[in-house]
């Protein structure tokens, strides 16, 4: 006799350990430890660049909500409830308002995750794929080990890859290509 396996669900995701982010992707669930610091830095490093400018209005266009790791329920894909990517931002004049939740089933403008060793491979095989299903328009992947950034535009139902860098180049990387990005500052803040 076969035994049916279990889908899991959010309350899978509830009874994780505190410190300990969930995800249902391809309705497996998939637990990660918080990120190490290089991960964490560079994350913060471009909430920073890109958040000042777009979301706070500091020096920069604003018209953005920047959000580190929210949790989305998109609705787009039934193996795929639960996602959270290292950074989402939404034109604010699509979306006037997040809402007040813990989590959002607005899909986002762009989103951007940060390569780690043990994430990679999810984040490439089951992430970016999901992201084309929903209608993100832009997808950074950031790699601090590797120091480059992969920009990707959604075209049609598939990603174009639009350019990547590597090193300690300044670059205007769109949907944000109105204001420069640092990013050997990003590799450097992850190896302090």
């Amino acid at each position: 006799m076969t035994t049916a396996l279990r889908r899991p669900t959010y309350a899978d995701i509830e009874a994780l350990p505190p410190g300990v982010t969930g995800e249902i992707l391809g309705g497996e669930l998939f637990a990660s430890p918080r990120p190490a610091m290089r991960h964490a830095a560079a994350a913060t490093g471009l909430g920073v660049f890109v958040g000042g400018p777009f979301d706070f209005h500091s020096d920069g266009p604003g018209g953005w909500w920047i959000l580190d790791e929210p949790e989305l329920h998109l609705d787009v894909d039934p193996d795929y409830p639960v996602i959270v990517p290292d950074l989402a931002g939404w034109r604010r004049s699509r979306v006037p308002d997040l809402g007040d939740g813990a989590a959002t089933n607005i899909v986002p403008d762009w989103v951007c995750e940060i390569l780690s060793p043990s994430t990679q491979d999810i984040d490439r095989a089951l992430k970016l794929p999901f992201y084309a299903r929903a209608g993100v328009s832009h997808t950074w992947l950031v790699d601090p080990i590797a120091k480059t950034l992969e920009v990707y535009r959604l075209d049609g139902e598939t990603w174009r890859l639009i350019r990547v860098w590597r090193g300690d180049v300044t670059v205007r990387a769109e949907p944000f290509e109105a204001v420069e990005i640092p990013l050997g500052r990003l590799w450097k803040r992850s190896q302090d």
